[in-house]
């Protein structure tokens, strides 16, 4: 009789692949936090709250390669037997479950408190937790009553309870957060494919980017301003916190000691400083200048990845006609791989004029294809599992009844989880919902990191288990996470059918994002933006947030011309080290109309820019058909010539005074000005329709 199969060769690839996962950890903590400045409180918990879930995509595999094995022949996988898997899911899950529900949220108020000492921190968080905490145990206690009628008080009762509630509210986020992202990311890919599209998405992402970063600016100088005022004031209440002032004026930096926008300029700074201050008054103003330098910092970085990835597609847009990219000037900040190259300027241009738009429409189909996958299978599994695309993929050998889940379907199982974690995590960036919170490459503010963190470990497991429910009830019942979860998941009529029929609701995220019912939405209730290339009175986009003014502002801010003044890394900092330079050009090479340069500079003028008549229409490569025909017919119409005959046709009539006559006598036409557009109420050089 020969022994049974040793585990030790799985056991050492596990080992190893905990070490990369933890590895790829902390790289992604270095590339978004300093680790040096941040303190120990919010790195340890962020790193178990990022390893732990990516242990569960490795154990998830690993499972059901170790359920489907052959007792006597072991499997064809890596596989570890059932007690260290049944260790192995109750330290993540639980690890999980305490981070997401109580150390992650009462952390992450603790790091935005504002409060000096720990003790005032601890409580302003558990304050701002309690309610949060309220409500879920108000929740769990309805589900307690359902469960104790149904199956009786007990332990167990009470441990399926709060396991299948935690289980129900990341599913519901995960499932809403999936759908969207599973459309986002092919589309996104397919949209970059095309040069031209992508420096106008940019473009157009530019004003709304820059409109927001002069409020980032202005926030802070009113707040420090604040400061200031306190600091002046030697006696009272205020006397009582000169540390803490004096704290807060050393890490200010003033108003008056850099260059003011236009717009700063004329607005002066609100300063509201109580008589009486008070700790909870100074911990408010502390949290709020944390928060409004974080979010100068995010939109200063966002900024600048604007005007070099502008830089760059319009370097790749110019290379049509020499077929040469040259890489010109590096960013100081680039990476490694941004400063050496083995490419010559030509195979550059090969390399990203064609192979990597076709790289991405062909990554867009892959990824379609995977999402039509994940949400067919999504649908089907309530109808008949054995339909399951997922299922045909993951096992392959059919030996058995089950049939055995190998090395490659272990792989592909990973694959397929970690790609519908990354598209619901890809919607949490894009989903601006999540109160200002946003990733700042080695500025994240630790309030922003725990709760991306926070998000990360909750959609895990219920993300892992969702994918489990894609294959055979054969299969997947036999596991040991299903033992360890989703029996108690299954304990109620309630919970399985939540478990089967909840998941196909992934077609409302689907159909909302494919069909932009969200913009329509907010069309119908009035928060609808204006479409830049329909608009016929705003020829020149500005105020709209259009892709002109937003090209305009990409243009001054590379030639130096802009407003913001220097703010750290300045605008002159950022132009002199625009990467992907092609021969030291500065700007893009765009016309901008004068009056339109003139207002979009804070030059007063007398009236809004009008249309000139004997300016060439501007891009007419971006201009598709019914464009480029709507423009000629109107320019057909503004350059009529007036005859003569017609001119002195209303020589001799009174117009009346509703007319804008005088009544007295002969009117006075203004011969300089067409008639046909004096139709259409055209004055001072616009057309009003």
């Amino acid at each position: 009789m020969s022994g049974s199969p040793s585990s030790v060769g799985s056991e050492a690839f596990s080992v190893v692949a905990l070490l990369v996962i933890s590895l790829v950890v902390l790289l992604i903590l270095r590339y978004y936090l300093p680790l040096r400045t941040t303190p120990a409180y919010l790195t340890v918990p962020i790193f178990f709250a990022l390893g732990i879930p990516a242990s569960i995509i490795l154990l998830v595999p690993i499972d059901l390669a170790s359920s489907s094995r052959d007792p006597d022949t072991g499997s064809r996988g890596i596989w570890l037997p059932d007690r260290v898997l049944l260790v192995s899911w109750r330290i993540s899950y639980w690890l999980t479950f305490g981070l997401t529900w109580f150390i992650l949220p009462i952390l992450e108020e603790y790091a935005d408190a504002g409060y000096r000492d720990p003790r005032g921190r601890l409580l302003y968080s558990l304050r701002a937790n309690a309610q949060y905490q309220a409500l879920i145990f108000g929740a769990g206690f309805l589900g307690m009553i359902y469960f104790f009628i149904s199956y009786g008080a007990s332990p167990t009762s009470l441990k399926g309870l709060v396991m299948a509630l935690a289980y129900c509210w990341g599913l519901v986020l995960a499932i809403y957060l999936m759908g969207h992202g599973l459309v986002a990311i092919p589309r996104s890919l397919f949209r970059n494919a095309s040069i031209s599209g992508r420096l106008k998405r940019i473009q157009a992402k530019a004003a709304k980017v820059h409109e927001k970063m002069e409020d980032a600016i202005q926030a802070p100088e009113d707040l420090e301003a604040q400061v200031a005022e306190l600091s002046h004031r030697k006696t009272g209440s205020a006397n009582d916190f000169r540390d803490w002032i004096e704290e807060l004026a050393e890490d200010s930096h003033l108003p008056e000691s850099r260059p003011r926008t236009l717009t700063r300029r004329l607005s002066a700074p609100v300063i509201n400083v109580p008589n009486v201050v008070t700790e909870r008054y100074l911990a408010d103003l502390s949290r709020q200048l944390d928060r409004a330098r974080h979010s100068r910092a995010r939109y200063l970085d966002e900024w600048d990845r604007i005007l070099q990835a502008s830089t760059d597609t319009q370097a790749i847009l110019d290379s049509a006609a020499s077929k040469r990219i040259e890489i010109g000037e590096v960013s100081p900040h680039s990476s490694v791989f941004d400063r050496f190259t083995i490419l010559t300027p030509y195979t550059r241009y090969l390399y990203k004029y064609y192979l990597v738009p076709y790289m991405q429409i062909f990554f867009g189909v892959f990824f379609s294809l995977a999402s039509f996958c994940i949400i067919w299978s999504e649908v089907i599994k309530s109808i008949n599992p054995f339909f399951s695309i997922i299922a045909v993929t993951v096992a392959h050998h059919q030996e058995s009844e089950r049939g055995q889940i190998g090395f490659a379907g272990q792989v592909i199982t990973s694959c397929w989880i970690l790609y519908m974690c990354a598209a619901a995590l890809t919607s949490l960036t894009e989903v601006k919902v999540w109160r200002g919170r946003a990733l700042v490459r080695r500025n994240t503010h630790g309030e922003s990191a725990m709760w991306y963190a926070m998000q990360v470990a909750k959609l895990s497991v219920p993300l892992s288990f969702n994918f489990m429910t894609f294959l055979l009830p054969e299969i997947y019942t036999k596991t040991v996470f299903f033992e360890f979860l989703g029996k108690y998941i299954t304990l109620t009529r309630i919970g399985t059918w939540f478990d089967w029929l909840f998941p196909t609701f992934i077609l409302i995220p689907v159909c909302a994002t494919l069909f932009n019912l969200y913009g329509k939405v907010k069309n119908c209730v009035g928060f609808g933006g204006v479409i830049d290339d329909e608009d016929e009175e705003n020829e020149s986009g500005y105020g709209t947030g259009s892709w002109r003014e937003g090209r305009d502002l990409i243009e001054r801010e590379l030639q130096g011309h802009s407003s913001l003044g220097r703010l750290g890394h300045g605008a002159a900092d950022r132009r002199s080290h625009v990467p992907n330079n092609p021969n030291n050009r500065t700007a893009p090479t765009v016309s901008v109309p004068p009056a339109e340069r003139q207002r979009a500079l804070g030059q007063p003028s007398a009236s809004r820019p009008g249309r000139d008549s004997q300016r060439p229409p501007a891009e007419p490569e971006d201009e598709n058909f019914f464009e480029a025909f709507g423009h000629r017919v109107r320019n057909t119409f503004e350059t009529v010539q007036t005859p003569n005959w017609l001119q002195n046709v209303g020589d001799g009539f009174k117009r009346p005074k509703w007319m804008g006559g005088d009544g007295d006598g002969a009117s006075e036409p203004r011969q300089s000005e067409s008639n046909i557009t004096r139709w259409f109420g055209r004055q001072e050089g616009r057309v009003r329709l």
